[in-house]
């Protein structure tokens, strides 16, 4: 029996109402309480992962250290709570489907029809306790994706159901995260929309025991008794949550509406102790009063959705909060760079980071806008593709390599500099066949990359299948690109600079998935000084 306890969050009324950040809010509280919390995202997609989705469907596909590619929630997961996640920490219905199809075909359900209830709702409550069966935790934060009422989410919705029976109510507590509108014309808050989201979570046999509930104004504590009396909870078990100005205001927020209390009273847990969160307003104090402000322009092809590039995005975040800084970013669609506006779309900014991403579309643009970068000494940042364009770019207009390219998007190019890694080169399903997770890297003793990291030995997570060719590095060495990051056991280039250029560094790996609160990565601290400096 599992000695963890469970919070389940829902979500009603709309969805992208903050699940995962009321989520990571709340565990940052609970952690501070000294519980050992760690939290788990529940996503009713029939995909068995994010890895084969497009970032225009579902934002940015976060990796972890033990290589799994999941929701972007686990990034805030991560960046609240200092803690890494793992392939636990992310459920599918397609991975919990693809389980249970996979076991009937292996004759372990012995001839019985294999249906939702049990089968499917089993397989869901075994993922639920798996992180609170290793001991490592007390409390499981279980965060279910989507909208109370979605056809897709109703399996999960009735496996907590199901849990709450068995693991008891002081075992359990769930979380409905819901919306307050707000009507102009008459000036008032509408509770009617939550009580109808709790109703249908009612008919599904699940009753809430705290609401959380979004709203632009404040909630009066009429209100607050009015939503109390209609949805069965205690009217202290009614929480405002107004909106914030950034993300890292709501544990501050959650805090002061006593959300933290008010579940472990839910749980029959003792408070310990008064939460110290010190650390995490000195951060927010410098990320509000910055002494000085850059323009980072951000080159991607996806940048109409933000949330593509969300770790990037808050590592810088991080990275100018360190420095007393305000970075504004500047985002340019790759696909609108040419040689003839390149200038004008690139100047002016303190410092650029090309970004991640697949396929031949906007790639011209990000190499156009990296030889602009080059020529000029604007400092310099490419992840992942970033990186490999700025090799194409290299060899192209450096070593006089014309027609260079990445056999990805080039197969018959004449000078492959970005090729097939060897151990891709057999591969045909594209669904967690990359390059995935953590991986070792040995830094060159007196290069940028070792003084940026303070150590010659680091660890990065990575999503790639194509790699710089090592039969061209000698060139690439010799007329001033240094390999000054490689993989100690397969020889593959991690990282690469300049020699003549104040800061121009590619990476192979993605930094902005380890980049959190209390430990803000180097490369982008050190990007954002260097655009300070610029």
């Amino acid at each position: 029996m599992s000695s963890a306890k469970y919070i389940f969050v829902t979500g009603g009324v709309t969805s992208s109402l903050g699940k995962g950040i009321i989520s990571a809010s709340l565990a940052k509280l609970l952690q501070a309480r000294g519980y050992r919390v760690t939290i788990q995202k529940l996503d009713p997609y029939i995909n068995v992962d994010p890895g084969t989705l497009n970032p225009y469907e579902h934002g940015e596909c976060y990796v972890t250290d033990d290589g799994a590619e999941t929701d972007l929630d686990l990034g805030h997961y991560e960046r609240f709570l200092n803690v890494p996640t793992s392939k636990a920490n992310n459920v599918t219905t397609g991975s919990i489907y693809q389980t249970v199809i996979n076991k009937e075909r292996a004759g372990d359900y012995l001839g019985k029809t294999v249906q939702v209830i049990p089968h499917i709702t089993d397989e869901i409550k075994r993922r639920i306790q798996l992180l609170g069966n290793t001991g490592e935790y007390d409390i499981v934060i279980t965060e279910i994706g989507g909208t109370v009422g979605d056809i897709e989410s109703l399996p999960f919705i009735e496996s907590i159901r199901q849990l709450i029976w068995e693991l008891g109510n002081t075992n359990t507590a769930v979380i409905h995260l819901t919306l307050l509108p707000y009507l102009s014309v008459t000036g008032e808050l509408k509770t009617k929309p939550t009580q109808h989201s709790v109703k249908m979570l009612l008919e599904y046999g699940v009753q809430p025991d705290i609401l959380v509930c979004r709203s632009s104004q404040p909630v009066s504590m009429e209100i607050k008794r009015k939503i109390a009396q209609f949805c069965n909870v205690n009217i202290n078990a009614v929480i405002e949550s107004l909106d914030a100005s950034s993300i890292y205001d709501v544990p501050i927020m959650m805090l002061k509406e006593q959300l933290d209390k008010v579940v472990l009273n839910n749980l029959k847990l003792p408070s310990r102790q008064e939460p110290n969160l010190d650390n995490w307003k000195v951060f927010l104090g410098k990320l509000k009063n910055p002494i000085r402000e850059v323009r980072i322009g951000l080159v991607g092809k996806y940048i109409e959705l933000h949330d593509a590039y969300k770790s990037i995005i808050e590592a810088l975040v991080h990275g100018g909060a360190i420095n007393e800084c305000r970075v504004r970013i500047a985002w340019i669609h790759s696909e609108s760079i040419d040689e003839k506006n390149v200038e004008e779309k690139l100047k002016g900014l303190d410092g650029v980071l090309v970004a991640p991403g697949f396929g031949d579309r906007g790639i011209e643009g990000k190499i156009t806008a990296i030889r602009y970068i080059r020529e000029n000494n604007i400092p310099f940042i490419g992840i992942c593709l970033g990186m490999q364009c700025a090799v194409i770019e290299f060899a192209r207009s450096v070593l006089g390599m014309k027609g260079a390219h990445s056999t990805e998007i080039e197969p018959q190019t004449k000078y492959p500099v970005i090729d097939l890694m060897a151990g891709q080169k057999g591969v045909t399903d594209k669904g967690g066949t990359m390059r995935l997770g953590k991986y070792i890297c040995s830094l060159t003793k007196g290069s940028k990359a070792a003084s940026i990291y303070s150590k010659l030995r680091i660890g990065e997570r990575h999503r790639h299948r194509y790699e710089f060719n090592n039969k061209y590095i000698k060139k690439f060495q010799d007329a001033g690109m240094i390999a000054s990051g490689i993989n100690p056991e397969s020889g593959l280039v991690e990282v690469i600079e300049l020699k003549n250029h104040p800061w121009f560094i590619g990476v192979q790996f993605h930094p902005e998935y380890r980049s959190t609160v209390e430990n803000p990565h180097p490369l982008f601290v050190k990007f954002i000084k260097a655009s300070m400096e610029h």
